[in-house]
């Protein structure tokens, strides 16, 4: 079997990922989409890939490529749509509560006086983000209406029209953590706290890790939300309320899971790739 690893940065999961594919025994081709043109008129090489893992860092560069390489013919995990549907936060939602899986009360208004409204509605603190991004980027918590309107005035200013879609949220009381869990093919094989004084709990922002244990309630929700969300390889942020309550808040379609092996010790990498196989195989 061939398999493919497209990426535009080598992070330690696509070293993982790697290493993992060689030690499994199966042949690599790596395609670093930096270096060469993608044609959409003629062949590039790349159809005689049986799998090709999508693991750009950049989602503009993922969504793109992964629709060349399907067009032409190659199985790509995660697939276009999972990765399009994963990405936009709005779409995200929609699908979530269409299928009655838990969220935070959540609205989209594209102006200052129906931002007021949804506040009206939800109360403050609530959260205010981007429709695209990750790492916990551009999002803020409005304490109340001042500072509220603080944070619209300056999203307004920016360039980019997506910001001009206001997502807001309610606010959920955590315990100082929240729960990363990975949903691979339909099982849940880690998850983990995020744990952080601040109320954004990103690791990317600081926040330390520790390996979560999921009770049968949560590892049903995150099947189920990883089903909704198209399958494959995901990750899948749980916010957990001071009375007990669990909401999904986003979903991953290219996921790091450093953090995770480091806490649980978990070679996720070789699963990524083994039940992936698997699951084609079947």
């Amino acid at each position: 079997m061939r398999i493919g690893i497209v990426y535009d940065i080598v992070r330690w999961e696509e070293r993982a990922l790697i290493n993992a594919v060689k030690k499994l025994g199966y042949d690599l081709v790596l395609i670093h989409i930096l270096k060469k043109p993608l044609w959409l008129t003629e062949p590039n090489g790349i159809e005689t890939l049986d799998i090709v893992f999508q693991r750009c860092v950049s989602f503009y560069r993922a969504l793109t490529s992964t629709a060349v390489f399907e067009e032409h013919g190659v199985l790509v995990v995660n697939n276009y749509n999972v990765i399009r549907d994963c990405e936009d936060k709005l779409y995200t939602t929609l699908k979530l509560v269409k299928n009655n899986i838990p969220v935070p009360r959540t609205a989209i208004s594209f102006t200052r006086e129906s931002c007021l409204e949804v506040a009206e509605k939800i109360g403050f603190p609530l959260v205010i983000k981007p429709i695209y991004g990750s790492w916990g980027r551009m999002i803020s918590r409005a304490l109340d209406k001042d500072s509220m309107l603080e944070i619209l005035e300056f999203r307004e200013y920016m360039q980019s029209p997506y910001l001009k879609i206001h997502y807001l949220q309610e606010y959920i009381d955590k315990p100082n953590r929240d729960i990363r869990a990975f949903y691979f093919w339909g099982e849940v094989p880690a998850a983990i706290y995020r744990i952080s004084s601040s109320w954004k709990t990103n690791t990317a922002l600081g926040a330390s890790v520790q390996e979560a244990r999921l009770n049968e309630e949560l590892v049903e929700l995150i099947v189920k939300a990883g089903e909704v969300m198209g399958g494959g390889l995901l990750g899948i942020d749980i916010l957990e309320s001071r009375d007990g309550k669990y909401y999904v808040s986003e979903v991953n379609a290219i996921p790091e899971f450093r953090n995770t092996v480091r806490v649980t010790g978990k070679d996720l990498a070789s699963m990524m790739i083994e039940k992936t196989v698997q699951h084609f195989k079947k």
